[in-house]
C-alpha cells in the first residue's frame, strides 16, 4: 500500500506596499514629486497623492504645522479623494522643501513680433 504524501504549500505573506516608507532624503523626495509631474502633468489627484506620499515621509503633523494647515485638512487635501486648492499645494510644498518646476513643453520656440 502507498503511503499518500500530503503536500503542503508555502504561502506568500503580502504586505501592502507604501512608497512613503522609500522616500528617505530630501533628493529622494524631490525626484518623486518631479516624476509625477513629468510623466503625468494632468493628473492632479496623482500629484496630490504624490505630495501626501511625501508628507507621510516627512510626518503629516509636522508638515501640516510648517503649512500652516491642521493634520485632518491636510489628510482630507491629499487623500485619493482629496482636491486641494493650488493655495494649499503651494503651502504643502513649502513645508516639504520642494519646489515646483516649470519649463516649456514643446522644446524652445521661436516667437514672431
Amino acid at each position: 500500500m502507498r503511503k499518500s504524501r500530503s503536500k503542503t504549500t508555502a504561502r506568500t505573506k503580502t504586505v501592502p506596499y507604501d512608497v512613503a516608507e522609500q522616500l528617505r532624503t530630501p533628493e529622494e523626495m524631490a525626484a518623486y514629486l518631479d516624476a509625477w509631474l513629468t510623466e503625468a502633468p494632468d493628473d492632479a489627484p496623482g500629484i496630490a497623492r504624490a505630495l501626501g506620499d511625501i508628507a507621510r515621509a516627512k510626518g503629516m503633523t509636522q508638515v501640516a504645522r510648517d503649512a500652516g494647515l491642521s493634520r485632518e485638512s491636510l489628510y482630507k487635501a491629499l487623500s485619493e479623494n482629496g482636491n486641494p486648492s493650488f493655495a494649499t499645494v503651494l503651502k504643502v510644498a513649502r513645508a516639504l522643501g520642494v519646489r515646483l518646476h516649470a519649463e516649456p513643453a514643446c522644446g524652445p520656440q521661436q516667437f514672431d513680433r
